[in-house]
């Protein structure tokens, strides 16, 4: 296992930042922060875009040029604590050029100031919008959902909430686990600290057994047969990348079409910085053609 030279710069340039665990962290400011970085970066045009307010949840929908009425739920990481449809600009305009799918990125409530089960209720309150929207919008097509890190969860949890709703799924490094029970919290922690992972955990659950709730921890879900085709990506150097590969397998013994991916040398948030690692792109490739086998 060895970091690829682009993982090893980034966890190195990283290695002075104040732990999110760290007493009095500022939250506010690590979010203003994150915005103004993600103003900086480069951003693809499309052919339209436009906000929106989905039964009180914003939204904010892309569209490429010559896309059709099929559309992709986008849900963004940060720990459910961070991170919003602004840092996601970028990515999810990328997503949209690549799959030549319309993008709707989804602004769901974030904790500590909203906890679980927020941030889940959000995303559903866009599908239901979406039910009786969709059409007016000339996005009435195949709907898809896609979600990286703790996004990935919350696209992992609609999917399990709409059964049949989405023709299939894409989950990058999802954030699965509460207990954080799999060695690779152990062998693959580079530029994560699992005492990170579980202070975000900390701030989404609102009480102790939300920690066991399916709609939190979604390993423990009883429906997971109930998933359309689904696509699994993991990195080799993230202490995610277990609970990734163990949905994979739980997909896979209850019937469901799963594709399962480990990108080498990877780290954890390498899907978002197409600048810093050569993988995004390929990544995004991946994704397209998933979705277009199942247009």
């Amino acid at each position: 296992m060895v970091l690829f030279p682009e993982a090893r710069r980034a966890v190195e340039a990283a290695a002075g930042d104040v732990p999110i665990r760290t007493d009095g962290y500022d939250i506010d400011a690590a979010r203003a922060e994150a915005r103004a970085a993600a103003a900086l970066e480069e951003r693809e045009d499309v052919a339209a875009v436009e906000d929106l307010d989905c039964d009180g949840v914003p939204a904010r929908l892309y569209r490429p040029e010559g896309a059709g009425t099929g559309l992709l739920v986008h849900v963004h990481g940060g720990g459910f604590v961070f991170h919003d449809v602004d840092v996601h600009d970028p990515g999810a305009r990328r997503l949209a050029n690549r799959t030549g799918l319309n993008v709707l990125s989804v602004d769901y409530r974030r904790p500590p100031e909203h906890r679980f089960p927020a941030a889940p209720d959000d995303v559903s309150t866009v599908v239901r919008w979406l039910d009786d929207h969709a059409a007016d919008l000339g996005v009435d097509g195949p709907t898809y959902a896609h979600g990286d890190s703790a996004g990935a969860n919350l696209a992992l949890v609609a999917a399990l909430r709409h059964p049949g709703r989405f023709r299939a799924l894409v989950l990058v490094y999802p954030f699965l686990d509460p207990s954080a029970g799999f060695d690779s919290y152990e062998s693959a922690a580079e530029g994560f600290d699992p005492r990170d992972a579980a202070w975000y955990w900390q701030q989404y659950a609102a009480t102790p057994a939300d920690l066991e709730h399916p709609d939190l921890a979604p390993l423990r879900s009883d429906r997971l047969g109930t998933l359309p085709p689904t696509l699994v990506v993991t990195a080799e150097h993230d202490p995610l990348r277990d609970e990734g590969e163990h949905l994979a397998r739980l997909l896979a013994e209850q019937g469901v079409a799963v594709t399962a991916t480990r990108y080498l040398g990877q780290i954890h948030g390498f899907w978002r910085h197409p600048s810093v690692f050569p993988a995004t792109e390929p990544l995004l490739t991946q994704t397209a053609a998933f979705l277009g086998l199942h247009r």
